[in-house]
């Protein structure tokens, strides 16, 4: 298990750059074309990881609860030890919203991600308002602080997300060469 110091993360109101990766079918998709009305939570996910294990039912409801105000998913996979069969059930099995293929950590360095789950999400232009922890607790069973709700929450209703960085724990990337 590792705690990510998004100290050295993506600046918050940094512009994401647009990338393409494929999903779990092969099929290319970028950020632009997934990308939500309102905003989007990029989320990096692992199949074997057993804090991504414990978020998998907060993930959708959090999922349910901002798809209709107008924020997509981007799950992304950076995990250069999974296989495709593992991603691509698991992904199946506990999301609704796209999972994608970073093969080689190319978007995993590029937006400044070292744990999993982590959340990066995005305004509706595309500047980075929230980047860390779901909320404070693995398990789920002593949530004191929904971090992501509340940035989103804050967005969502025109004010300044007041709580922009946290630090994400989980399990690192498994990043190739590791």
């Amino acid at each position: 298990m590792t705690i990510a110091g998004n100290a050295q993360g993506l600046a918050i109101g940094s512009k994401a750059e647009n990338f393409s990766l494929p999903d779990t079918n092969g099929a290319t998709k970028s950020m632009t074309e997934l990308k939500g009305e309102k905003g989007t939570i990029v989320v990096f996910l692992s199949s074997q990881c057993p804090v991504v294990k414990a978020y998998n039912e907060r993930l959708s409801k959090v999922y349910d609860d901002y798809k209709a105000k107008g924020v997509n998913f981007i799950g992304i996979n950076s995990n250069s030890t999974e296989s495709l069969a593992a991603i691509k059930s698991h992904a199946e099995e506990h999301y609704r919203f796209p999972v994608l293929i970073d093969t080689g950590n190319v978007i995993a360095d590029k937006l400044k991600a070292s744990a999993t789950p982590e959340i990066l999400f995005f305004d509706k232009d595309g500047k980075l308002a929230y980047h860390g922890a779901i909320d404070n607790d693995r398990q789920g069973d002593n949530v004191t602080s929904n971090y992501l709700r509340d940035a989103m929450n804050e967005y969502l209703a025109g004010k300044t997300v007041t709580k922009a960085v946290t630090a994400a724990f989980g399990c690192s990337i498994k990043r190739v060469g590791d």
